[in-house]
């Protein structure tokens, strides 16, 4: 089932859309915090976005910008402001497809499908994982905080990864060096250490002090310290 991440202010639309949507095995997931939506995205990982114009806080323009920072998942804009420069600009902006309201649900929904299957008959998702506002792109060995693209050896990829997947439980040193055992590169308490060491001081001058935590004689975690 494709999921979809609805940013959308009027609920009245959005329970209509939901109620269509399942009809057609589509996955509909409304904002629920209009100042947390990268953070909501990150945790819904949606095959595509219906975004209003409108919002709270933020327009759908400033989201789409900041989403685009992140993924090339399919975007469509919905508004009833449907003249010709708001259609320009959602589509510069980096939009997809744009709808305007008040539109027919089956137009819509043969949008949403036409999108999905352009996108994902040719190309997978970009699954993210974030902790703290900071999100790790699995697919470029990138992590971006702020509006800042930290790159990552291949190695500090895959020693972020293996921890946020699992963030509030450790990590044993043990696992992080069969991991990175397994990308062909020879590995030792010391080198995993040295590499730990290295994405510390990373992360630390990015504004991400004490991100990755040590358990002393078990290894390493993110987020709570667990029980």
């Amino acid at each position: 089932m494709y999921r979809i991440y609805m940013i959308e202010d009027d609920q009245g639309i959005l329970d209509a859309v939901k109620t269509r949507g399942e009809k057609w095995e589509l996955q509909i997931c409304g904002v629920r915090n209009f100042r947390k939506i990268l953070t909501e995205f990150s945790e819904i990982q949606p095959h595509l976005i219906l975004m209003d114009i409108g919002l709270p806080a933020f327009d759908g323009y400033y989201w789409c910008t900041e989403l685009r920072k992140l993924s090339n998942v399919p975007i469509i804009f919905l508004s009833s402001a449907s003249d010709n420069m708001n259609m320009v600009m959602a589509m510069s902006m980096g939009g997809d497809d744009f709808v305007a309201k008040p539109f027919d649900m089956d137009v819509l929904i043969a949008k949403i499908q036409a999108l999905l299957r352009r996108t994902y008959d040719f190309a997978g998702t970009m699954p993210l994982l974030e902790h703290q506002g900071a999100f790790l792109n699995m697919e470029n060995a990138t992590l971006t905080y702020r509006d800042t693209v930290i790159d990552l050896t291949k190695n500090e990829h895959r020693i972020l990864a293996l921890l946020m997947e699992n963030k509030g439980r450790i990590v044993s040193r043990e696992r992080l060096m069969d991991l990175l055992w397994e990308s062909d590169c020879y590995i030792d308490d010391n080198t995993l250490t040295v590499n730990v060491g290295r994405l510390r001081k990373k992360l630390e001058a990015n504004g991400l002090p004490g991100f990755i935590r040590t358990k002393f004689g078990e290894g390493y975690y993110i987020g709570e310290e667990p029980a």
